[in-house]
């Protein structure tokens, strides 16, 4: 929790690449929060930069993107802090492919930041997936995966740096973030709300 116990969605940006995706995904998943539980939300995104002293304000954030991710020195030297120092990033590859430019640059950058075997695939048992609504198969599929865009493949699993026990990056190739980039009041015309697993990452962040 932040900016007076209120859950805030904090985006980051970052120099290299296209950090500013799916923007109409937040205000959904913030929505959801406040449709199936009594969190107290901050309405509004709130973007900060990689390279600020600002980054360690907020325990939960969010990195996208399409394109090259190159940390500059600054912003390399922030993540690992931060991450090391019991903050959550949620990473979600827009390109949902895993020969892409943004996977190859991100999983290169975390070998970088952690070390080649850091991250990893994690089970679909994992306790992310009974936090708060239960995936008994893992991570949902999304609409993105199966239209034949990118590898054309179901990625049945996401990856994850684990500090001391706990997830500290997860790591996505099923686009999410486009997933769930639309606006909210048409989440009524589904025949499942696709925004459930979004709140499961949130409250596994704000428990670890």
């Amino acid at each position: 929790m932040n900016q007076g116990n209120k859950f805030t969605f904090s985006r980051l940006s970052y120099r290299s690449g296209d950090w500013d995706t799916d923007q109409r995904m937040p205000s959904n998943l913030l929505n959801s929060l406040v449709e199936y539980t009594t969190i107290p939300v901050n309405p509004q995104e709130r973007i900060i930069e990689l390279g600020s002293e600002d980054l360690f304000t907020a325990p939960f954030c969010y990195l996208s993107g399409h394109k090259l991710v190159q940390f500059d020195g600054r912003e390399q030297a922030n993540f690992k802090k931060y991450v090391q120092n019991g903050g959550f990033v949620f990473v979600d590859d827009c390109n949902h492919d895993i020969d892409g430019l943004f996977a190859k640059s991100f999983e290169n950058q975390m070998a970088t930041t952690f070390g080649p075997q850091a991250l990893k695939k994690i089970p679909n048992t994992h306790e992310l997936y009974r936090s708060f609504f239960t995936f008994e198969k893992g991570p949902p599929p999304t609409s993105f995966e199966l239209n034949g865009w990118g590898d054309d493949l179901i990625h049945d699993y996401l990856k994850a740096v684990e500090i001391n026990g706990r997830i500290a990056v997860l790591y996505s190739n099923k686009d999410y973030g486009c997933e769930w980039d639309y606006d909210f009041r048409n989440k009524r015309f589904m025949a499942e709300d696709n925004t459930k697993f979004g709140l499961n990452i949130i409250f596994y962040a704000m428990q670890a």
